[in-house]
């Protein structure tokens, strides 16, 4: 049999199975391992999946994932998520709009030690949603700026989404770090105008109210985390920055100076470091084993050559790169409506990597436009996974309500990805400048 068709065949089986339900990892690895034992002998797909699972698990490069996990969790059990949004909401709360502001600040900087959207929303719903209420916020707009606040958890470094993307398409996790961090504060400065064009357009979506005091404020950036996550972000990603440590080992310094502030602060006792470490150990054989069925399942498209015969038949195309590019986004953009991110980052990399590295684009600038396309895919519907997460948090919200509060957020990425496109050093100047070309 053709091995075109064969790789045809098992993305067509893989897709049919993963909407019937079965978990897409599982998906991966059937048809992985069916179409390896076509295209070679059964001896071969077995032998490819043990080497694979005992690489991936061995993998050092692959340990920044649980271990900036573990930071996460640490810094969400120790309570600084809460008090980061305090300290904003404090500046910036009583403007019209100014706690759904407030979110997209503290999820800026959460996210600098967390790199989770799940950890990031439960946080930010918690403590911020409540407060909305309180104040009669608009239930459209509450529940979409924490769905849209928590998305930038996967721009700003640590990312797992950004590490996903690495092992999978063999780009440097620390370039890809630095590349995202000013399409991050781009985005959270574009989601803070929409807010404020959506209370400018509806005042009574979001009522004013008083003022803090300079006493006030200056005593809540003291008890508000800011300081500790400065720490934390000097020492890891700030000493990734400036080449003292790899990613593997700016991950290992912010988790054990996440706990020592823990434990410092005693907002850190043997129960919580208990569960966060069996939290992260979960985080971390669920990543593993995601990323092996990833990579057996883009080693039988690789066997298969579609790759290969889609890379040679686009060269063939009389069409600018940027039309090829626009089709590709447009791919993503529909997969992201059906299908989870990871999973998208696991089944078109292998495929779509060797179609743009032969129309010239770079591989850290490509990473960065396709998680802001993730993000995108993650608040439109029929799936629309944030969103999803955010009526899980918040039962008492209807679903439609969410899903209509997002389109000004959806409109803050778009915009994103189109300076993005136009100003590639956006995401390439900070690697650039800090690892060369």
């Amino acid at each position: 049999m053709d091995p075109v068709l064969i790789g045809v065949l098992a993305l067509i089986g893989f897709v049919i199975f993963m909407f019937l339900g079965l978990p897409v990892p599982i998906s991966m690895l059937l048809f992985a391992v069916l179409g390896m034992i076509a295209l070679r002998s059964p001896e071969a797909a077995f032998q490819a999946v043990a080497s694979d699972i005992f690489t991936n698990f061995a993998s050092y490069t692959l340990t920044v994932a649980p271990i900036f996990g573990l930071m996460g969790f640490l810094a969400s059990y120790s309570g600084i998520g809460e008090n980061l949004f305090n300290a904003a909401e404090k500046f910036i709360g009583h403007l019209r709009g100014g706690i759904c502001s407030s979110v997209q600040v503290a999820c800026t900087i959460f996210g600098a030690i967390c790199g989770s959207i799940p950890a990031t929303m439960g946080t930010m719903t918690t403590v911020a949603y409540p407060e909305m209420e309180k104040r009669n916020y608009s239930p459209s707009l509450s529940t979409a700026s924490i769905a849209a606040g928590s998305s930038l958890a996967v721009l700003i470094p640590p990312s797992a989404t950004m590490i996903i993307y690495g092992v999978t398409a063999e780009e440097s996790i620390g370039r890809l770090f630095m590349a995202g961090l000013i399409p991050g504060v781009l985005l959270c400065i574009l989601q803070i105008i929409a807010i404020w064009i959506v209370v400018k357009r509806h005042p009574d979506y979001a009522p004013m109210s008083q003022k803090a005091t300079w006493s006030e404020r200056w005593a809540a950036v003291k008890r508000g985390g800011l300081i500790e996550v400065i720490i934390i972000f000097l020492l890891a990603i700030g000493g990734m920055f400036i080449g003292w440590f790899t990613p593997t080992e700016a991950a290992s310094v912010g988790a054990m100076g996440m706990l020592l502030i823990g434990i410092i602060e005693r907002k850190i006792n043997w129960q919580k470091l208990m569960t966060c470490l069996v939290s992260s150990a979960k985080l971390a054989a669920m990543v593993f084993f995601i990323i092996t069925c990833g990579t057996l399942f883009g080693r039988m498209f690789t066997l298969s050559t579609i790759p290969t015969a889609l890379a040679k038949f686009v060269t063939t195309l009389d069409v600018p790169s940027w039309v090829l590019l626009g089709i590709i986004i447009i791919v993503y953009l529909i997969m992201g409506m059906f299908i989870d991110g990871i999973a998208i980052i696991l089944i078109t990399v292998p495929i779509f990597t060797p179609i743009l590295a032969n129309l010239g684009y770079d591989g850290v600038w490509y990473g960065v436009l396709i998680v802001l396309v993730l993000c995108l895919g993650g608040l439109t519907p029929p799936v629309g996974l944030n969103c999803f997460y955010m009526k899980g948090f918040v039962k008492q919200v209807p679903l439609s309500t969410i899903f209509a509060g997002v389109v000004p957020f959806c409109i803050s990425i778009v915009i994103c990805m189109i300076l993005i496109m136009i100003f590639p050093g956006l995401a390439t100047w900070l690697p650039t400048y800090l690892y060369g070309k």
